[in-house]
């Protein structure tokens, strides 16, 4: 058995990544446009518009329905767990993220001496405020995976 040529004929995996690649392209185009410069980290890092997760497990939930039939187990599995992606993505996630730009404030405050003889010094990096994602992030990934999902379908060899 050719275990990589089963991995490059599975479905739903092509179809989960590129959900995840189109929308990790999609959010670094976006970034670019908005911020007037390239981030390649965009490439890779999480939270923005849209949301990554929500584009990976859509498109799984698509290419799942599609190959084993929207009654079965399979599609029930992907999507009890897009539904638990997506309200992470967007609950605890967006939460951590809101926390750690609080926390990024209180180090800098930390930071300025005071009477030039206090001066509280962190050994912490800034802490990462992209992780989560807004509702409408969270919905635009979802559609955008949908979408790939679709035309994975009529492009992806059986």
């Amino acid at each position: 058995m050719n275990y990589l040529t089963d991995l490059l004929h599975n479905r739903m995996l092509i179809t989960s990544f590129l959900g995840w690649g189109v929308a990790q392209i999609v959010k670094t185009i976006i970034d670019c446009l908005m911020n007037k410069r390239v981030n390649l980290e965009r490439l890779v890092g999480s939270g923005g518009m849209p949301s990554c997760h929500s584009s990976t497990v859509c498109a799984l939930c698509v290419a799942a329905g599609a190959e084993y039939g929207l009654g079965s187990p399979v599609f029930a599995l992907a999507t009890v767990l897009a539904i638990i992606v997506m309200y992470d993505a967007r609950g605890v996630r967006r939460e951590t993220g809101n926390q750690a730009e609080v926390l990024n404030q209180i180090m800098e405050f930390f930071r300025l001496p005071e009477n030039g003889e206090f001066k509280l010094e962190f050994n912490q990096e800034q802490l990462k405020v992209l992780i989560g994602h807004t509702p409408l992030q969270v919905i635009c990934g979802a559609i955008l995976g949908i979408i790939v999902g679709v035309i994975s379908l009529n492009v992806l060899p059986v």
